[in-house]
């Protein structure tokens, strides 16, 4: 009887590249027992379908790769449990000079904590850093020893890269971007180019440096998260309040939640009566009003009033611990894109060796042909096929283009992204925060019997000292016209209702129409007003003075000011667009209205991250773009994720790219930019392959010899460098399209 198909979940401390998921990969999945595995960087985990597989020799088989896999709880778990393996006595210290070792070469993955500048990869990158100048040094002083001084140089970062090679060789993935750097290098040094290996092998590490960088900081956002949630909640009980862990909370306890406190848990308010701000789960602009029987959600902060909350879900499943799950899901199932360099090595890398190798033994062979004269020729073929241009070509392009856009405000993590935004044909926006500005602005005030100014100048001093969103609006717009504000005296807010005072003597109330109404009579004309705003998606307060309502003020988190033209933008290079927002319908569809896009309103995390999911089964390269925490599900989830800046810090490290301006402009300009380098990536790899093939060619048949094969290559590297660095020069669209 065939064992039970078992799931286990591991994280894997140290990937940050799609080579060590790939290599992670192929190590396990040739254990026995095992059915599949799913590795994520970003995630920083590893999924094995298992039939009762050992869990710790799985754990032992990455640890060899230079990883540490440690075994997440199952269901009903509370903790981690590290894998370690049992080691005799005497084996210990040898563990631990391997593990120095490792370190010492720069591909220690165990976690580090600290700065990136101190970790082992940062230290190896300068050691070999400052090997290579001292090479350049002595190889200018004493010149008989600068072949030597570059290999000395060159081993200082190729041995950890070696010994990377050799591991990922024995455990399935023989043809590693490790193999291909080994290979290049130590052919090198067999035709006295000793300073180019050493070059190069620094450009490999500070590439690898900087892409463990880019994953630490995506991987920090699933933290940012959890971090939302309290770690303290005041649990009544028999009448009394305590402070608990908010993970101790169980479903039925009953727990205060202070004014300016957040939620720290699901749940239904029992009494209490007070405003919640609630975007980080929704993205609504304006906070909602919460009295008995309404939802609150953990991580949502709650306003002015005290609330008493019956949990309704345990820390596990709350709303946040759920868009964590949702977030790490969404970046596990995002398959890592493999570099273009090290897919090709795979072919690549064996078919040089394979042709310098035939070249130098088949004609002395076959033919009786001269040895010297044919592994004189097999060593040039092997400094050809040196893969150096190719090394440097792509990601110089990458890092010409990730700076010019850095100068316009455009971030992006890495060449992966680069590539998928150019093919993007479906872009998903966000409502409030990146089609809007993400406040609410006065937009229509009218007077009733006095003019707009006295209604503002009232309403404004009801709300001085208010942080209300509503309230701030009021105030910008009074500060905006340069209105003198009177003093209000008892001034304060009635829960649920709106706000009171006397000011000279009269007395105000502003709130919303309904509370109004009971304050004093509003006549058919006024609501037939209110009605017309409140159909354009905006918020209306009403302005009682002694019992008569005498003004409107009317609020809408507006559209930015070039929204219009960068959706245009997008349509112009091809890219459909829809607004997927948790903002309410009526708003939304006014906005959407305004700038001509499709609208899907009322939407929670889960929603958003579904209707990524649809549109690309239907085949879409969908683009998510938002601001909020309720945005990162569908941010990972997407093809590419684009934050708009302003945005929370969740956002920006989930998301592969941002948008720091704010600019929907620049949304279309990360298309372009896209497009512009993976042309000049192509350009790249003509360029280095083309002087290649004709090198080769000019070989075999004696016209080119070792000095020749040593110049195409290095006027190769110069020719697709100089060709990257135009990127630099990139500038963009700053007007309307």
């Amino acid at each position: 009887m065939s064992a039970k198909i078992e799931t286990a979940r591991f994280r894997v401390e140290g990937m940050d590249c799609a080579g060590c998921a790939r290599k992670v990969d192929t190590a396990v999945r040739r254990m026995s027992d095992v059915e599949d595995v799913s590795v994520t960087v970003v995630g920083g985990a590893m999924t094995v379908t298992h039939r009762s597989a050992d869990l710790e020799r799985i754990a032992e088989k990455v640890s060899s790769l230079g990883y540490r896999a440690t075994l997440m709880p199952g269901r009903g778990e509370t903790k981690l449990h590290t894998v370690a393996r049992e080691e005799p006595r005497g084996a210990e210290e040898a563990h631990k000079e391997n593990h120095a070792l490792s370190g010492m070469h720069g591909h220690d993955h165990e976690l580090e904590e600290g700065p990136w500048w101190q970790t082992a990869k940062a230290r190896l990158t300068l050691i070999c850093g400052a090997a290579v100048l001292v090479a350049v040094v002595l190889g200018k002083m004493v010149p008989s020893i600068e072949q030597w001084v570059f290999i000395a140089a060159m081993a200082v970062g190729l041995v950890p890269v070696a010994r990377r090679a050799f591991m990922g060789a024995i455990n399935g993935s023989p043809f590693s971007i490790e193999t291909l750097m080994t290979v290049a290098a130590i052919g090198a040094v067999f035709i006295n180019a000793a300073e180019e290996a050493a070059v190069v092998v620094l450009l490999f590490l500070i590439g690898e440096l900087l892409e463990g960088v880019a994953t630490g900081r995506a991987r920090s956002s699933i933290k940012a998260l959890a971090d939302l949630v309290p770690r303290t909640a005041l649990r009544e009980t028999q009448g009394t309040v305590s402070e608990v862990s908010a993970e101790a909370l169980a479903i039925g306890d009953v727990i205060l939640v202070r004014p300016g406190d957040r939620v720290p848990a699901d749940g239904t308010v029992l009494s209490g009566e007070s405003a919640v701000d609630e975007a980080p789960v929704s993205g609504e602009s304006v906070p909602k009003r919460k009295t008995a029987e309404d939802s609150v959600f953990a991580g949502t902060i709650n306003g002015e009033g005290a609330l008493r909350v019956r949990v309704t879900a345990a820390a596990a499943d709350n709303t946040i611990a759920r868009i964590v799950a949702l977030v790490e899901e969404a970046q596990e199932s995002k398959a890592p894109t493999e570099r273009f360099i090290d897919r090709f090595s795979r072919v690549y890398t064996p078919g040089v060796m394979v042709v310098a190798a035939l070249l130098a033994i088949v004609p002395p062979l076959l033919l009786g042909q001269s040895w010297s004269e044919w592994i004189y020729k097999g060593l040039a073929v092997l400094l050809i096929g040196c893969p150096c241009a190719l090394v440097i070509s792509t990601p110089a392009a990458i890092a010409a283009a990730l700076s010019a856009g850095a100068r316009r405000g455009l971030l992006m993590k890495g060449g992966a992204v680069l590539e998928q935004l150019g093919k993007v044909d479906m872009v998903a926006l966000d409502k409030t925060g990146t089609l809007t500005v993400g406040r609410p602005q006065v937009t229509d005030v009218i007077g009733v019997g006095i003019d707009e100014d006295e209604v503002l100048a009232l309403a404004a001093a009801l709300e001085v000292g208010s942080s209300h969103p509503l309230a701030t609006a009021i105030l910008a717009k009074a500060e905006e016209k340069a209105i003198t504000l009177a003093g209000a005296n008892n001034a304060g807010a009635i829960g649920g209702k709106g706000v009171v005072g006397i000011v000279d003597g009269q007395s105000l109330f502003l709130g919303s129409a309904r509370a109004a109404a009971e304050e004093a009579g509003i006549d058919q004309t006024l609501l037939a007003q209110i009605d017309t705003l409140n159909d354009a998606g905006k918020t209306v307060s009403v302005l009682v003075r002694n019992g008569k309502a005498v003004g409107l003020l009317a609020m809408r988190d507006e559209p930015r000011s070039d929204a219009k033209a960068g959706l245009g933008a997008l349509r112009a290079l091809g890219a459909d667009t829809v607004m997927l927002t948790g903002d309410n319908s009526r708003t939304a569809a006014a906005i959407g209205v305004d700038l001509g896009i499709t609208v899907h309103a009322d939407l929670l995390p889960q929603d958003k991250q579904r209707i990524v999911g649809n549109l690309k089964n239907e085949g879409r390269i969908v683009a998510k773009v938002g601001d909020g925490i309720n945005d990162a599900p569908a941010l990972a989830a997407a093809h590419v994720g684009i934050a708009m800046g302003g945005g929370t810090d969740v956002a920006l490290e989930t998301a592969d790219a941002a948008v720091l301006h704010g600019r929907v402009l620049d949304v279309a300009n990360l298309v372009r930019l896209s497009r512009a380098t993976m042309a000049n990536i192509s350009q790249n790899i003509t360029i280095a392959l083309g002087l290649k093939a004709a090198f080769l060619v000019t070989t075999v048949i004696g016209i080119t010899g070792l000095w020749p094969a040593i110049l195409a290559d290095t006027g190769a590297t110069v020719l697709v460098t100089a060709n990257a660095m135009r990127l630099l020069g990139w500038r963009g669209t700053t007007g309307e399209a």
